[in-house]
């Protein structure tokens, strides 16, 4: 996981501002990032330039929690 990250950060820094990794979820056979970025080709960008699948993308349209039920 390590590798994979500095991998991630080491491609971010060279594609500007317009794409921000927050975190990533790992699950027991896949990984789940969260970016904020100004479009979903950039995101893909950044996977192929990292050499990760990017076998979907999906906007974040709302967050929801318990709070969202007061």
């Amino acid at each position: 996981l390590r590798a994979i990250s500095q991998k991630s950060c080491a491609v971010l820094s060279t594609m500007g501002p317009h794409i921000q990794w927050l975190h990533s979820y790992v699950t027991g056979d896949k990984v789940y990032c969260l970016y904020i970025a100004a479009n979903e080709q950039l995101i893909r960008e950044h996977a192929e330039q990292g050499g990760f699948p990017a076998n979907s993308v999906a906007e974040v349209l709302d967050i929801i929690g318990a709070n969202t039920a007061r």
